[in-house]
């Protein structure tokens, strides 16, 4: 079970980073478009399609990856104090009574959203450029089913906590900076004690 969760841990952190990316295109356009339309007094005409798109596409496709590192929010006043084991169970309730059929949902309609999108190959209609939005609606299905995967992996993660009484270590990538100093905080200070 392990190894199955690995995988689909790896599998969204790939595509998380790779999507990642669509940062950079972001922050490229909105640059260019506030550096043409302020300093040169010509703006374009695609700048906010291009980035309600990217930022569209990094926010759908960042889901599964957020969800793989647990970092989606959640309102965990009493959860952070129960047993690893009850914690484990109610999650699991939670994902089968919850995430998957809303999943489900939104890969099946996500899927007739852009197909019809598809079929007629929409365009924007808020520029006159008519920057084609289908590529965008098609990843609803696609986050989807990246979530569906990683809704996979942790209900197997619940099953190994439950069995084995404590929560199976997650991939790490990045940490966030107040971890980093007080880690060093916390080491200098039993570093002092010891002396």
């Amino acid at each position: 079970m392990s190894g199955v969760v690995r995988t689909i841990d790896q599998l969204s952190a790939w595509v998380g980073k790779c999507f990642g990316w669509m940062i950079m295109v972001l922050t490229l356009g909105v640059s260019y478009e506030v550096f043409v339309r302020y300093v040169l007094g010509a703006p374009t005409t695609w700048a906010f399609d291009l980035s309600y798109m990217t930022y569209g596409a990094l926010l759908l496709l960042s889901g599964p990856y957020t969800l793989s590192r647990n970092g989606h929010v959640r309102g965990d006043v009493l959860y952070r104090l129960w047993p690893a084991r009850t914690q484990a169970s109610i999650d699991l309730v939670l994902y089968l009574i919850f995430f998957f059929p809303a999943v489900t949902a939104l890969i099946f309609s996500g899927w007739t959203f852009a197909a019809l999108s598809l079929r007629f190959r929409e365009l924007s209609i808020f520029s006159p450029a008519g920057m084609p939005v289908f590529p965008l609606k098609m990843l609803l299905p696609v986050t989807g089913c990246l979530l569906f995967l990683q809704g996979i992996a942790e209900v197997l993660r619940c099953i190994i906590c439950i069995r084995m009484g404590r929560w199976p270590t997650r991939l790490h990538d990045v940490e966030e900076m107040e971890s980093i100093i007080l880690a060093q905080q916390q080491s200098s200070a039993s570093g002092g004690a010891a002396r």
